[in-house]
């Protein structure tokens, strides 16, 4: 998602900066007394964005208002969704690995993540994992999610991830640190029946 994401915010982001430099540049140049085309919207620096009588012409329309609202409706939605995918934390998409060459490797996020996750489930009392790596990719950080079954003690379950599951993963990747947010939950089971 983060590729697709950041080819829309180029594509975007050029478009506007294109629309903003040909219409100021135009209006600058016919403001200067710059002579434009015989099909440019002005013609002399005396002419006015939006005369009158267009200001008026759809005004009587049926379809012009809901027209109108509906377009703006729009424009304002993809703002927002924008606005929101520009805000929320981006997975990592790869990992630096120290290699002791001063080249350095890549590592995918998602193998990094992958290891997280079957290490987290093998832990005794993990019913199941999740994990998204953000930061740097030098500098990575785990949020993780775990599932405790209703027998496990949080405490140890997050001493056993600390030292094992996520040590290792450190160690493998030779990452000096792996930061972890750690979320822990509880299976949902029904109550038992006490005779």
């Amino acid at each position: 998602m983060s590729g697709v994401l950041r080819t829309v915010n180029r594509i975007v982001l050029g478009l506007i900066g294109l629309l903003l430099v040909l219409g100021g540049g135009s209006l600058l140049a016919v403001g200067l007394g710059v002579k434009p085309p015989s099909w440019w919207v002005y013609d002399s620096k005396d002419d006015v964005l939006l005369s009158a009588a267009d200001r008026h012409r759809w005004q009587d329309e049926g379809w012009w208002w809901p027209t109108v609202i509906a377009v703006l409706g729009v424009v304002v939605l993809l703002a927002l969704w924008w606005l929101v995918a520009q805000l929320r934390r981006r997975r990592l998409g790869e990992v630096l690995v120290d290699t002791g060459d001063g080249e350095g490797a890549l590592l995918r996020g998602r193998a990094l993540e992958s290891v997280l996750v079957s290490g987290a489930e093998g832990l005794d009392g993990v019913e199941r994992a999740g994990v998204l790596l953000t930061g740097r990719r030098s500098t990575p950080q785990a949020r993780m999610g775990l599932t405790l079954a209703s027998h496990a003690a949080p405490g140890a379950a997050l001493q056993r991830l600390s030292d094992e599951a996520l040590k290792q993963a450190r160690d493998s990747a030779g990452l000096a640190s792996l930061p972890a947010e750690v979320r822990l939950r509880a299976v949902k089971h029904r109550a038992e029946r006490v005779s």
